[in-house]
């Protein structure tokens, strides 16, 4: 048997829940059932009790994972790449976290080629990011908005757009009597309007807002009429004390319910079969997967039109939940990302659009459900994903191969000088 290609990631632990270590498992996945494919895999964004190497029963010596503080070192890939001689080199998630990455990419790319599977959030076209996708050999974009971002700064970068994508077998249309016996046995079993939030508690996620708002909706609607669901961590140091604000107004009568633990895609697929809609409204969010597999259980959405959020909600013509234009949105920025926008949505359109949902009757929401996953299946599949990254990597392998024969790379350029 020829030889098999081996790829060096730089992610998130391919074990871990996060979006980032999601997508990454699937193209791993993906890769490793053609048989042509090895994987050494950097195991970063988590704690870690032990630095061992780890082997997965399911791959073999298919993957080998090594855990890391944050995404790496300098030295550390330049042990990987010299020791374990990989064909390519993959990594995903924001740039901000992968300038020392960048920095020594002379040393990489002579070797073989740097594929950055991409995330932006928002406009002004960050043009200070030329130079780092200038340094990959090519840039995929997880969103419609990231591809064109990609395109406009940096045109003669070869790029390609793969958008992220749910397991559709897990999170999928239970059958009643399976979710009948869910929500009883978690007193989810009245005529309730269930609203689920699935998200980190995150400054950028608005949690407290989400709360605040609710309150506002169930004066309209009644405390008895509806209620809202959290799967999160009610203190988290990144967040706000979610508690607190419950207690502050009031709502300890279950009209805030937190799901805290940490469970299978099995069970969060029965939240969101169990609510008849799910909420972001996340002033940046790249793509935000919470709500695709929300949509892929027919559960509709409401979401801010912003990152990869505005390209769930609707085809262009038809809508899968209701989609909010932002009300205001400030360029903020840091010293690593010097101005991207911020997108806020308003207290009075969010309530609307909860409003919109509950006044549908529920043949109305489950219709637009439905809709949503015949949507999610044709444009977001689990099996599509598969197919995109193994025709980009080979693709990749063989047009831009590695060490001994290396090709369209050059660690120099000619200039005028006028």
């Amino acid at each position: 048997m020829d030889k098999k290609i081996k790829v060096f990631i730089l992610s998130d632990m391919i074990l871990s829940p996060s979006g980032v270590g999601t997508q990454t498992k699937y193209m791993v996945d993906a890769l490793v059932k053609t048989g042509r494919y090895q994987f050494i895999c950097f195991g970063g964004a988590v704690k870690h009790h032990s630095y061992d190497p780890i082997k997965v029963e399911q791959y073999g010596d298919d993957v080998i994972i090594f855990p890391v503080d944050g995404y790496g070192t300098q030295e550390t890939i330049r042990h990987v790449i010299r020791t374990h001689k990989p064909d390519i080199l993959w990594f995903m998630t924001d740039p901000r976290f992968y300038g020392w990455l960048w920095e020594i990419e002379n040393e990489i790319r002579p070797l073989i080629p740097m594929v950055y599977y991409h995330v932006w959030d928002n406009y002004p076209y960050p043009n200070y990011n030329k130079p780092h996708y200038e340094s990959c050999d090519v840039v995929v974009s997880i969103s419609k908005v990231t591809d064109d971002i990609v395109k406009n700064v940096a045109p003669n970068v070869e790029r390609h757009y793969i958008p992220h994508a749910v397991d559709n077998n897990i999170f999928s249309k239970k059958d009643k009597e399976i979710i009948k016996a869910f929500k009883k046995e978690h007193s989810l079993g009245d005529d309730k309007f269930t609203v689920f939030w699935n998200n980190r508690n995150a400054r950028r996620k608005q949690s407290g807002t989400v709360i605040w708002w609710f309150n506002e909706f169930l004066k309209i609607v009644g405390k008895d009429n509806a209620r809202l669901v959290m799967h999160t961590d009610v203190r988290d140091p990144h967040g706000q004390d979610l508690a607190a604000i419950v207690t502050e107004l009031g709502l300890t009568g279950r009209e805030v319910i937190f799901s805290t633990s940490k469970v299978p895609p099995e069970v969060l697929a029965l939240l969101y079969n169990s609510a008849d809609c799910t909420l972001n409204i996340a002033d940046a969010e790249g793509f935000g997967l919470g709500t695709m597999e929300s949509l892929s259980c027919e559960t509709p959405i409401i979401v801010t039109m912003t990152g990869g959020l505005q390209e769930q909600v609707t085809d262009g013509e038809n809508w899968f939940g209701v989609g909010i234009e932002p009300a205001s949105s400030a360029v903020i920025g840091s010293l690593e990302v010097p101005f991207i926008r911020e997108d806020r949505v308003s207290e009075k359109d969010v309530i609307d659009a909860l409003l919109k949902l509950y006044n549908m009757n529920k043949e109305e929401r489950e219709a637009m459900g439905k809709a949503g996953r015949e949507y999610v299946l044709k444009n977001y599949n689990f099996e599509d994903y598969g197919k995109r990254w193994i025709g980009t990597l080979d693709d990749i392998h063989e047009r831009h191969g590695s060490w001994e024969n290396r090709k369209n790379y050059n660690n120099w350029a000619l200039k005028e000088i006028k």
